[in-house]
């Protein structure tokens, strides 16, 4: 067990109560003051800038235990978490002994090409507008996908660019059903200047520091961060249904829940389900980085099924989350713990990474 799962384990309580206490406000200054104090947003980064560059699956559980405790606090840690690590791993020299010159720093931002990047000397004029900036609103730095301007007839190159908080106007427009409080506003960027070395090529970036992990590119290391919210979502949703069946009677039934077979046997499937989705999220991270151990090629047959199984487990959890919230009845109605795992499960079942495309590639190579 990494002393970060420790520390994620000890912040448990701090961070649940808290998020019963202000949510659907943003994630607290306290909860994020919390987890970076303990380095939580450096398990990523690699150790030549500071960070603890965890192995994956405890980068994973440590994501897992803060989303247990907190949903939007584990989304938002995990956004800045893989950010700030890959322009650990990928930015040039002068640009990253900048960036990491205090400690490693707070950075969120979206992947999307929703930008524009005119080439200029030493680097490149960046305007855009963005969405789901997950973890903006504690952050200093803010990365944006951008396509740059080329001469007819050139192909654009897809790059992912840092600029400072400053560069950007926050929106504030966050008003949705679930992961209320990670306050994941839409931004605009307006002709930033961003130096060539605070850029990476998205699908092709040149590993500069790290270990060879970094080699597995941007979908499967963000695909990690993903499968431990989901991991830790599913996990508090299944408890608080255990902790409710305790005490809670259904109209005119003369026991409680838990002395129901009907009950018992759902919430045993449910816990099979969660159990079989999980170790097979394990199963493909602890492969995927196998594959690079020893500096070789990228395997993207392991890079796919990683990104497969956080779909598989993402979009089983928010079934388990619905089917639980159906069980605990009237319970489940009210504010509270389990109501918010159901709402942030859906949530996330709606990004990217939870979405069929992984899924329609790994078919793909099934039938090849």
């Amino acid at each position: 067990m990494s002393s970060a799962l420790d520390s994620a384990r000890d912040l448990y309580t701090l961070i649940a109560d808290n998020a019963d206490r202000t949510a659907p406000e943003p994630v607290p200054a306290e909860t994020v003051a919390a987890y970076t104090e303990a380095g939580l947003h450096g398990v990523s980064t690699p150790r030549e800038v500071g960070g603890t560059e965890l192995s994956l699956v405890d980068q994973m559980d440590v994501f897992a235990e803060i989303s247990r405790a907190d949903g939007s606090a584990g989304w938002c840690l995990l956004a800045n978490a893989v950010t700030i690590a890959f322009f650990g791993a990928w930015a040039g020299d002068g640009f990253a002994e900048k960036l990491f010159a205090d400690g490693v720093p707070l950075a969120a931002g979206q992947f999307a090409p929703n930008g524009v990047a005119v080439p200029a000397e030493g680097g490149y004029r960046v305007t855009g507008d963005y969405q789901f900036g997950s973890g903006i609103a504690h952050s200093t730095w803010v990365g944006a996908g951008t396509l740059t301007e080329e001469a007819p007839g050139a192909d654009a190159r897809f790059l992912f660019a840092l600029m400072p908080i400053e560069d950007v106007e926050l929106r504030g427009n966050w008003d949705v059903l679930g992961l209320q409080s990670t306050a994941s506003y839409d931004y605009v960027v307006r002709d930033a200047f961003v130096p060539e070395e605070a850029t990476f090529d998205f699908f092709a970036p040149v590993r500069h520091r790290g270990g060879p992990v970094f080699d597995l590119g941007v979908m499967c290391l963000t695909a990690v961060g993903h499968a431990g919210f989901a991991i830790g979502v599913t996990r508090r949703v299944i408890d608080e249904l255990v902790e409710v069946s305790r005490t809670k009677h259904r109209m005119g039934a003369a026991a409680a829940l838990k002395d129901s077979d009907r009950f018992v046997y759902a919430v045993g499937q449910l816990e099979s389900r969660f159990r079989a989705a999980e170790a097979w999220a394990r199963n493909a991270v602890a492969a995927a980085e196998a594959s690079v151990a020893h500096g070789g090629e990228p395997d993207l047959s392991a890079i796919t099924a990683c990104r497969q199984a956080t779909v598989f487990l993402t979009q089983e959890g928010a079934d388990i989350a619905r089917q639980a919230y159906l069980l605990a009845g009237t319970t489940a109605l009210r504010d509270g713990p389990l109501q918010r795992g159901f709402r942030d499960l859906h949530a996330g079942s709606q990004h990217f990474f939870a979405s069929d495309a992984a899924t329609v590639e790994f078919g793909r190579e099934l039938l090849a």
